[in-house]
C-alpha cells in the first residue's frame, strides 16, 4: 500500500486561503425606526455585502422599534450599529455607515496585503 504524500506548505496555506474566502459571515444590523440614517446604513451594509460576500453572507435588519425584545443582550450605545458574530472576532461598527471603506475594513474584507 502506498503512503499519502505529506502535503507541502504551499498546498496547506492554498487550502486555508481558499477555506477562508468561503467563510460564512454573519451579521445584524440594529436601526431606529425608518429615517434617513437608517436607510443609509441598510443601503450601505447591503451593497457592501454584496459586493464581497456575496452568498456568504447572513444578514439580519433589526429595527428597535419594531423588534424591541430583539435588543436584549445586544448592549447598544448607539445606533445603527452592525454586529458580526461570525467569522471571529467579534466586531461592532457602530454610528454612520455611509463609508463604504469603514464598512469594508470593519469587517475585515480587505485581502491582507492590502492592510
Amino acid at each position: 500500500m502506498k503512503r499519502p504524500q505529506p502535503e507541502d506548505e504551499f498546498d496547506v496555506f492554498e487550502k486555508a486561503a481558499a477555506k477562508g474566502n468561503k467563510q460564512k459571515y454573519v451579521l445584524r444590523l440594529y436601526v431606529a425606526g425608518i429615517s434617513p440614517r437608517s436607510e443609509r446604513a441598510i443601503r450601505s451594509v447591503k451593497e457592501v455585502c454584496e459586493q464581497h460576500l456575496q452568498g456568504r453572507y447572513d444578514l439580519e435588519i433589526i429595527d428597535i422599534y419594531q423588534q424591541p425584545e430583539s435588543v436584549k443582550g445586544a448592549d447598544l450605545v448607539a445606533l445603527p450599529t452592525l454586529i458580526k458574530k461570525l467569522p471571529a472576532p467579534l466586531k461592532r461598527l457602530i454610528g454612520d455607515m455611509s463609508s463604504k471603506e469603514k464598512l469594508i475594513v470593519g469587517l475585515d474584507l480587505r485581502p491582507v496585503d492590502e492592510k
